[in-house]
């Protein structure tokens, strides 16, 4: 589980850079080095979000664990 949570975060962690570089400077990192919506760059979005909602239940998780 815990490499499972690892890739995870560092999927997020990705994700959160790419949107800040687009809030920030216009400037979608994904999208320039794999193309604008190619299929490989909707897997990579895909991916990223589900990373998102895989992290969110393994933390709740953890968080419930404890108490």
């Amino acid at each position: 589980m815990y490499i499972l949570k690892l890739i995870a975060y560092v999927l997020v962690i990705i994700g959160a850079l790419n949107w800040g570089l687009v809030g920030f400077f216009g400037f979608d990192l994904v999208a320039s080095i794999f193309g604008d919506l190619t299929l490989v760059s909707r897997i990579v979005y895909s991916l990223i979000g589900i990373a998102a909602i895989v992290y969110l239940l393994m933390s709740y998780r953890d968080i419930s664990d404890r108490y």
